[in-house]
């Protein structure tokens, strides 16, 4: 069994504040899984940004992967970092670290480590969307 992996497909800030966070879930493995509990600390910048958790509740077919949405409350310190961004059109650099646990078809549930660093880019023509 390969290990799962996490990333952020898109995130959009709201009017007050809130961010919506769209994970994109990649099964590696050759066996379908089911996504059960997310737990990822986020960093944006340089700046711890809160915790994203949620239940994705969904299964992924072998070698294939799926998105789910976590609404998110960052800290202020990543609200002003990614209003920099977004008010320079410029990217910014995100960090993943935390669990995913996935129940393999026909088997009992693991957590797995995951540790991700990606860049995020604002949207032309999406105003608070970065992806």
């Amino acid at each position: 069994m390969s290990e799962p992996s996490a990333s952020i497909q898109q995130l959009t800030v709201g009017a007050d504040g809130s961010w919506s966070v769209e994970l994109r879930l990649q099964n590696y493995s050759s066996i379908p899984m089911r996504f059960d509990a997310i737990s990822l600390a986020m960093t944006l910048g340089d700046q711890p940004a809160g915790t994203l958790q949620g239940n994705a509740g969904i299964s992924i077919g072998p070698e294939s992967a799926d998105v789910v949405t976590l609404a998110h409350a960052p800290t202020s310190a990543a609200r002003i970092a990614m209003a920099d961004a977004l008010g320079g059109n410029h990217g910014i650099g995100y960090a993943l670290e935390g669990t995913l646990r996935v129940v393999p078809e026909d088997k009992g549930a693991r957590s797995f480590d995951i540790k991700r660093t990606s860049s995020l880019n604002p949207v032309p023509g999406l105003p608070g969307v970065l992806r």
